[in-house]
């Protein structure tokens, strides 16, 4: 028989294990390594406000290294409230993430830059569009007109 001094602990502890997995109490922030296979970075966003920071490991002498963090600079501060997240491209070389937004397919391309974590501002295309200024190209060439009657050509 179980006395009620043993059964209290171990009913907290069940409630508490199905509370771990219940959506209100998700952990608030996402993680993803930078591509770039030479690189130890990681980033870290916020989901709700699309924040995003960036630590990695570095050396110091007489010690077994540091964790250097990156704070949110230019546009990787706090955005509209929204579902973010981070998705790092499969370019081997490349240090930076896209942040994401779940709700409105917008995106932004985050990387360290000057001891901050800068951002480019959201974007959502349509399908079909590129916003990225692109040059302009030639014409395509028509073919040569010529002024004869429509019964000789």
């Amino acid at each position: 028989m179980v006395s009620l001094k043993n059964a209290l602990p171990l009913a907290a502890a069940a409630v508490g294990l199905l509370a771990l997995g219940s959506p209100s109490l998700a952990a608030p922030f996402d993680f993803v390594p930078a591509p770039q296979n030479d690189l130890n970075r990681i980033y870290r966003v916020d989901r709700a406000t699309g924040e995003v920071i960036s630590c990695q490991y570095g050396l110091q002498e007489g010690t077994v290294g540091v964790t250097l963090c990156f704070a949110a600079g230019e546009g990787a501060g706090p955005q509209a409230p929204a579902e973010y997240g981070l998705v790092p491209s499969r370019h081997e070389r490349e240090g930076g993430v896209f942040r994401v937004n779940y709700r409105t397919g917008g995106m932004s391309v985050c990387y360290v830059f000057d001891e901050r974590v800068v951002c480019t501002p959201q974007t959502s295309p349509a399908a079909g569009q590129s916003t990225a200024s692109q040059p302009a190209s030639p014409a395509t060439p028509r073919p040569p007109q010529t002024s004869a009657s429509p019964s000789q050509r």
